[in-house]
């Protein structure tokens, strides 16, 4: 890809995805439902961190994030809803960072919006193989997530089971050492970090700890170097 059109792409995605998690993290924090905890939880409220802390940590994340992708998928069909999946990690990775819980009326609408985004990818290009491999691919990641929380419902949440799916159907369209590296990538970084942490006893043995912000770092991992550590591994 031309340097010109990966840094076109990349200035695009901090320009869209900046001011967009800027203004949608304080939005949605103010009109999201507070979810139903069990006896003995507590949580802060969604509508108290809707302020400038926030809407400043959404937007230069996304930032960050959209420029990343830009400059690595470039004229992708894909990017597009990459871009969204940036605004909405961002949004998502802060909420989960503050309160341990990912909300679900922000993750199942993302489904549609990222989904659509794929669809009108593939049609442009062509490429309908890449869209099948998405849907078998956001399959596998909700199964595999969705197992881990059965087992272990204390080191997985259900809204890391929901955000696997969302995640492993954009890395899946791009390919399948995306997938791996992207869900691997989640895991490594959440297991040596929450090890770290949970000696430093900043987090108890017992306590939920935020999974999703490991998942999405992973996730924008596995865009950046999936493809060339799959083709490194098949040589």
């Amino acid at each position: 890809m031309p340097a010109d059109h990966a840094l076109l792409a990349a200035s695009a995605g901090v320009v869209l995805c900046g001011p967009a998690a800027y203004l949608l993290g304080p939005w949605l924090l103010r009109r999201i439902p507070e979810p139903i905890l069990e006896e003995g939880e507590t949580k802060p409220l969604y509508a108290e961190l809707a302020g400038p802390r926030a809407a400043y940590w959404c937007g230069a994340s996304a930032a960050v994030a959209g420029g990343l992708l830009g400059w690595t998928l470039g004229n992708s069909p894909a990017l597009v809803a990459w871009l969204i999946l940036a605004v909405v990690g961002a949004v998502l990775g802060y909420i989960d960072t503050r309160t341990r819980y990912l909300p679900s009326a922000i993750i199942w609408p993302s489904y549609l919006v990222v989904g659509l985004a794929l669809v009108v990818g593939s049609a442009v290009s062509g490429e309908w193989d890449s869209l099948r491999r998405a849907a078998i691919a956001g399959v596998i990641g909700f199964g595999v997530f969705y197992v881990l929380w059965y087992v272990f419902p204390r080191g997985v949440g259900f809204g890391d089971v929901r955000l696997s799916g969302l995640l492993s159907m954009a890395l899946g369209w791009l390919g399948w050492g995306e997938l791996v590296t992207g869900l691997y990538g989640g895991f490594f970084l959440g297991a040596v970090i929450g090890i770290v942490l949970t000696l430093a006893k900043v987090f108890k043995r017992r306590q939920l700890f935020p999974f999703g912000p490991f998942m999405l770092v992973g996730a924008l991992i596995g865009v950046l170097v999936g493809g060339p550590l799959e083709r490194l591994y098949l040589g």
